[in-house]
């Protein structure tokens, strides 16, 4: 709606909602690679991402790596609790692609739904959403290959900022898909090789934006759809 933060979820709430949020909301920016969290990490505010803005959630494995679970832009919101009591950051929460979000402090949000049954089902339905995708990321890990898992997140990438430009190095490609750099690299290659992706320096371009969708899996368009289903949107 004209007039608030372009945020999908601020922007689905009804205008009675969004007045009780309103007064508590802080713009912030968040520069790329700044880590708004901490595995472990007291969570004391609820951030919206806003435009290209979007973070991952990076999720630490035997020997040092850490393996990308879920991607949060525009479309939602990182912090919302599941319930009562303290809330614990599981996974590094870092920002890929830096922008502006609106910083909510927990407790007014707590104190804010206690008023608003509509307020409580939306955020409730959009925490319904981030479990299907994290449960999505768990089955495609496991069934598909790294080309198809790279063409996702690049795609997954190129949907949260809206332009072809991906910023991203071969070595936070390799992060996002739990492998060596090297692996990404290779990967990146062939890509290349069929004239599906170009590279510059420190970003991925997308040339043949079918082909890729082609080299991709399903996952990104089932959670499309889980989010439509809960949500009412495309």
């Amino acid at each position: 709606m004209i007039g608030r933060p372009q945020n999908e979820l601020l922007q689905r709430l009804s205008a009675h909602d969004y007045e009780l949020l309103a007064p508590h909301l802080q713009p912030v920016d968040l520069p790329a690679s700044h880590i708004l969290h901490h595995a472990g990490d007291s969570i004391t505010a609820i951030h919206f991402p806003c435009d290209a803005a979007f973070v991952s959630f990076a999720v630490p494995v035997e020997d040092d790596r850490e393996v990308e679970s879920l991607l949060v832009g525009r479309e939602g919101a990182i912090g919302i609790p599941l319930g009562r009591g303290p809330s614990l950051a599981y996974a590094r929460i870092i920002v890929k692609v830096g922008g502006t979000a609106q910083r909510l402090p927990l407790r007014a949000f707590e104190q804010i739904q206690q008023r608003s049954a509509s307020l409580r089902d939306l955020f409730a339905r959009y925490a319904d959403c981030q479990l299907a995708q994290l449960l999505q990321t768990a089955a495609c890990n496991a069934a598909h290959s790294i080309e198809q898992r790279a063409a996702k997140w690049i795609i997954a990438a190129q949907e949260h900022i809206g332009r072809d430009e991906i910023p991203f190095t071969h070595e936070q490609l390799a992060g996002m898909l739990g492998v060596s750099r090297s692996y990404a690299s290779r990967v990146i290659q062939m890509l290349k090789a069929r004239r599906i992706l170009a590279t510059r320096r420190g970003a991925i371009l997308i040339l043949d934006a079918p082909a890729l969708q082609a080299s991709a899996c399903a996952c990104n368009s089932a959670v499309k759809r889980h989010f439509g289903e809960m949500l009412g949107v495309s």
